[in-house]
């Protein structure tokens, strides 16, 4: 067996406000909306770079909920871009959180992370830096003396 791809496929309440802020905060392109007679999104596409995001309205009649529904969320989403201060920005700009601002990161990122309007946690970050495993594992380290 060989996984040929990988999509996220998240949860949301009001899928429309969703798609319009991943839109807005990281250029996503709608790819696909199947959606009821009533407005109920039960799946659309996004296109985010080379990557598909999967997003569909709460289905509580079939136990799937957004973070919301608990609260928070035990999964963040990691988004490697070319500029994560400016994506960052952006994404604030267009209503999200911003949790941890944008700083360089001992394993050789610059990134930082902000919580959407739907309760999903992103980490948004660029390379700066190439590190071996080793070199990470000493600085993780160095790190966590204090």
């Amino acid at each position: 067996m060989a996984i040929r791809q990988m999509f996220a496929y998240i949860c949301v309440r009001n899928a429309v406000q969703a798609i319009d802020f991943y839109r807005r905060a990281y250029g996503a392109v709608e790819r696909v909306r199947l959606a009821e007679p009533g407005g109920r999104i039960g799946h659309a596409e996004l296109q985010l770079g080379h990557t598909t995001l999967m997003v569909s309205e709460e289905y509580p009649e079939f136990d799937i909920r957004s973070p919301l529904a608990y609260g928070g969320t035990p999964v963040t989403i990691h988004l490697q871009v070319d500029d994560a201060d400016q994506v960052i920005t952006r994404a604030v700009a267009a209503g999200a959180t911003l949790e941890t601002p944008p700083q360089d990161q001992f394993y050789g990122e610059r990134s930082g992370a902000i919580r959407d309007p739907f309760g999903h946690r992103w980490s948004i970050g660029h390379h700066i830096e190439t590190v071996s495993p080793e070199e990470i594992q000493r600085r993780y380290r160095e790190l966590i003396k204090g």
